[in-house]
């Protein structure tokens, strides 16, 4: 009787938590289809607003120039954290945990620090503020996260079948191509995909180091923020947590495949 009244209340306390993480976003969707101006109160159901959204050219171009750095971001980030991790798990050198804890201070270094460090980089250097400067910003904090995942998915692997294939002739370029990037693919394509969720959805960063012609998505709400919320906000950041949510799903199920592979 007592574990069934702990169940009971553990599942409440657990829908209770959903309730509180996801409520808010729940009634930013609901409100992107409201049909009042100021989107306080319920007026009635309308597409309006995404219509209105996709007819908005600064929209279209902040949503082409968020989708560019990413894109590039990401494939800069994961080639480059992908070969760190596989070096750094392959070779013992003197300062690798070092270089390990360098990567990692990347993450928990609070983003207004690094978006000021960048900016002061960028400026010694006279490097124009745009999306180059946002790309190598992106690219930057991106880095760390595609490693990490990249080397837990190394933590698995035997090295014992890498010995076997070059016993039998096989080449270091051979090995890596057809036994060792098969089984981290999905680690690379996770961290792939984090780093592009991260570099999407960045505003502290981007507000430092873009320029007046590389306006992102989330600039573009922030900036939208200053006239007032709105359901065209409301629509606006419902594509974006569609979006988000599409990746981070593709994420889950790459990891559930890779999982079930090993």
């Amino acid at each position: 009787m007592k574990t069934k009244f702990f169940r009971q209340i553990s599942n409440i306390y657990i829908g209770m938590i959903f309730i509180y993480l996801y409520l808010p976003i729940f009634i930013v969707v609901v409100y992107s289809f409201n049909k009042s101006m100021a989107g306080t109160e319920w007026m009635g159901f309308t597409m309006d607003w995404y219509r209105k959204l996709f007819k908005d050219l600064n929209v279209i171009i902040a949503f082409k120039n968020s989708l560019t750095i990413a894109i590039v971001s990401t494939v800069i980030s994961s080639i480059i954290g992908t070969i760190g991790a596989v070096g750094l798990y392959k070779y013992n050198f003197k300062g690798k945990n070092l270089v390990e804890g360098l990567l990692d201070i990347t993450i928990v270094i609070p983003e207004v620090i690094m978006g000021i460090a960048l900016l002061m980089y960028f400026s010694q250097m006279r490097f124009p503020l745009g999306i180059g400067t946002l790309v190598l910003s992106h690219t930057t904090f991106s880095i760390p996260f595609v490693f990490i995942v990249v080397k837990s998915r190394l933590a698995g692997f035997d090295s014992s079948i890498e010995d076997a294939a070059m016993d039998l002739g096989a080449s270091r370029f051979k090995v890596f191509t057809s036994i060792i990037l098969p089984l981290i693919l999905p680690g690379i394509l996770s961290g792939a995909m984090i780093a592009f969720v991260l570099s999407f959805d960045d505003v502290i960063i981007n507000f430092f180091v873009s320029g007046p012609e590389s306006t992102t998505l989330p600039i573009k709400i922030f900036s939208m923020l200053r006239f007032g919320l709105s359901p065209e906000i409301n629509a606006l950041c419902t594509l974006m947590l569609l979006i988000t949510f599409g990746i981070l799903i593709m994420v889950q199920f790459i990891k559930t495949m890779g999982t079930k592979k090993v």
